[in-house]
């Protein structure tokens, strides 16, 4: 495998042989997965996207965190 770049996507297998993702930041500590297995590689890129694109999207907070 090529010298993976920071901050970046991976998609590996689990255990039980499903698909999952996370996302490492430059210090390479997990930020955010999956949080669920995917039986197909293309579900687990589709869930990649999504996150991708959320970019802008508004960000709600809860009474109890607002400052």
């Amino acid at each position: 495998m090529a010298d993976r770049p920071y901050p970046s996507f991976l998609i590996y297998k689990d255990k039980s042989g499903e698909y999952r993702w996370r996302y490492q930041a430059s210090n390479t500590l997990v930020i955010a997965d999956s949080g669920e297995g995917y039986k197909r590689k293309a579900d687990c890129q589709h869930g990649i996207d999504l996150v991708k694109n959320s970019n802008g999207k508004p960000v709600w907070v809860t009474n109890d965190a607002a400052d």
